[in-house]
């Protein structure tokens, strides 16, 4: 199976203005932050992230912190962001961000 291609940079801009919140992680990623009312619901949400990471082989750079989380999705065979990471950052805001 081939490894999925980077996306070009203003088919990633034109998705970031249709996904609010979501943003560029330098050159190669996007990010987003999310708020959670305490410690405990942040890792829950992460758990499940992790979880869908497993599921799909694709997994992300998290940083978890009391009452927040931070999600980042690139591709690195792709060396940046390929469909795999759109659809990732779609799950995961279905996921309970």
């Amino acid at each position: 199976m081939a490894p999925p291609g980077k996306i070009s940079s203003a088919a990633i801009d034109a998705w970031l203005t249709a996904h609010p919140g979501w943003e560029r992680a330098g050159e190669g990623a996007i990010a987003r932050r999310y708020a959670f009312p305490d410690f405990a619901s942040a890792l829950a949400f992460v758990v499940r992230v992790a979880c869908y990471a497993e599921k799909s082989d694709h997994h992300p750079d998290v940083e978890l912190g009391w009452g927040r989380a931070r999600v980042v999705w690139s591709t690195h065979d792709a060396g940046g962001v390929s469909q795999l990471d759109l659809d990732a950052a779609l799950a995961t805001d279905a996921l309970g961000g």
